[in-house]
This record gives C-alpha cells, sequence and structure tokens, in this order.
C-alpha cells in the first residue's frame, strides 16, 4: 500500500491537477489530526500552520482527499459533515448519541460476517461500507 502522499500525488496527476503546497499542508494537517473533524475545524489547525490558506482552500482539498479515498465524510445526524483518515485505519464502525454527540468507533466481527454473507446472498460484491447506529449513550440516559 502507498503513502497518503503517494496516493494523493497519484490521484491528483491522474486528474491533471497542481500538487500546491497548500494542498500538501492540508494534507499534512489531516493526516496528524485523530478522529472525526468538519471542515471548519480542519481550517483552524491549518490556519494555525499556515495562515495565507483559505477556508475554502480547505474545503476543497479535503473533498479531493476525499475523493482520493484519504479521507471519508461521515454525517452523526447534527448537520455537519466531518471527515476521518482511511489510510491504514482498521474498518470500524459508530455509535452516536443523539443528546450529547459523543461518538463510539466499534468493531464486530458478527456484523462484518452477517455483511458478507447478504452480499453473496445478491451475488454483490461490496467494496466499502459504513454504519453508524444512532441512540442514547449510558450518561445521558441517567440524566
Amino acid at each position: 500500500m502507498s503513502s497518503p502522499q503517494t496516493q494523493f500525488l497519484d490521484y491528483l496527476t491522474k486528474n491533471k491537477m497542481a500538487a500546491t503546497e497548500q494542498r500538501r499542508i492540508v494534507l499534512e494537517v489531516f493526516l496528524g489530526t485523530q478522529g472525526h473533524h468538519s471542515c471548519e475545524e480542519l481550517y483552524e489547525h491549518v490556519s494555525k500552520r499556515d495562515s495565507s490558506i483559505s477556508p475554502a482552500t480547505v474545503y476543497r482539498t479535503i473533498k479531493l482527499l476525499s475523493d482520493s479515498g484519504i479521507a471519508e465524510s461521515l454525517d452523526f445526524g447534527d448537520g455537519i459533515t466531518r471527515f476521518e483518515c482511511r489510510h491504514n485505519r482498521e474498518h470500524h464502525d459508530h455509535l452516536v448519541c443523539i443528546r450529547c454527540n459523543c461518538r463510539i468507533e466499534v468493531v464486530e466481527e458478527r456484523i462484518e460476517e452477517l455483511q458478507e454473507k447478504l452480499a453473496s446472498k445478491y451475488d454483490f460484491s461490496v467494496n466499502r461500507h459504513k454504519m453508524i447506529l444512532y441512540g442514547i449513550c449510558p450518561d445521558c440516559r441517567k440524566q
């Protein structure tokens, strides 16, 4: 598997786009953050590194990172699209509290096996998937 930098450069080259210094910085900042970040949050991190990079550049670059397979967009039901790094990350699903918006990353082999059986039943080849379960966390249920 190639590095995310190489993967992004290959994507840009294939699509006849420039590999600018600003895009490189956004990629490095994105790769250096853990968790799920909105474009606004990512912009805050990027602007600390290089204040000349505009929010629009961050938005466009994160879209390119998503299109290239490095980032994955997630909607946790609060109207904000967030992104997380897919490179060298184990697949996981999410549990999201609809009250406090806490997010729990989960891996459950039985669910993965069931999804494979379901795809096989319909002779369907799955490339990737995401599952987000919405509910109320234990802390919020106590309140």
